[in-house]
Order: structure tokens, then C-alpha cells, then sequence
């Protein structure tokens, strides 16, 4: 089993890494399908934020994915995350639609949920959590 376990971090980085580099190639290729939840209050088009989003969301998840760059794109991935949260908290406070259906109170919750999960993964690939020496007890 703890030989197993040794491989843990790369399943969490792995998984996390595909999740944001397909969402970041949907920001390229289905650029209309984000553009409702961009705040309005942001200059320049919603197309263009979309765009812009979507760079960064492909990097960490190629960093994540590779052990080499894992710490710098974990850390990257929780600011990344903190700062894209304003499209989905935007959307649950304005009730917005995607694809023509609002989401009930309870999905955007869920969705919060699963952001601060994502953020813990990121954080804890990213070395954020303090190492427990059991030597020390």
C-alpha cells in the first residue's frame, strides 16, 4: 500500500492538470459559452476576458501535469482559481444563464464546494500545507 501511496501526488496533479487544460481549450473553442458569466464591470469585451482566462488555465494545467514545474503551477492554479471564482460568484449573484437554464441555489453552492476543493488540491501540490514530521513527537 505505501508504495502506492508514493504516487498519489501525481494522480491528483494529473487529474487536476486535464481538468484545466480542457477547460482552457474550451475557452478557445467555445468562447460564447463562457462570455455570459464575465462581469460587466471588466474593460474591454467579454470575448476578449474569456481569451485572456484561458491562457493561464492551459499552462497550470500543463505545469500541474509536469513534475518538473508541479510546485510553481499548484501555486499558480490556487491564485488562478481565488481570481476566477468573480465569473461564478457574478454568475450566482445576477442569476445567470448558461445555455438558457439558471442554476438553483444549491448547484452554485456545489460549485462553490468544488472550487475551494480545487484550491486545496492546488495548494497542496503547490507544498502550501505544512509538512508533518513525525519524528518530532
Amino acid at each position: 500500500m505505501k508504495h502506492l501511496w508514493q504516487y498519489h501526488k501525481d494522480v491528483l496533479a494529473i487529474g487536476l492538470g486535464l481538468f484545466f487544460l480542457n477547460v482552457g481549450i474550451m475557452h478557445f473553442t467555445d468562447v460564447e459559452w463562457f462570455t455570459p458569466i464575465v462581469p460587466e464591470i471588466l474593460p474591454f469585451s467579454a470575448e476578449f476576458w474569456v481569451i485572456v482566462s484561458g491562457v493561464p488555465e492551459v499552462l497550470c494545467g500543463l505545469g500541474l501535469m509536469l513534475p518538473q514545474t508541479r510546485v510553481l503551477a499548484g501555486k499558480a492554479t490556487v491564485v488562478l482559481l481565488v481570481v476566477l471564482y468573480w465569473a461564478n460568484l457574478n454568475m450566482w449573484i445576477y442569476d445567470i444563464p448558461l445555455d438558457g437554464n439558471t442554476f438553483p441555489v444549491w448547484a452554485h453552492f456545489l460549485r462553490l464546494l468544488a472550487q475551494l476543493g480545487m484550491i486545496a488540491v492546488a495548494a497542496y501540490l503547490g507544498e502550501w500545507f505544512p509538512k508533518y514530521n513525525s519524528s518530532e513527537n
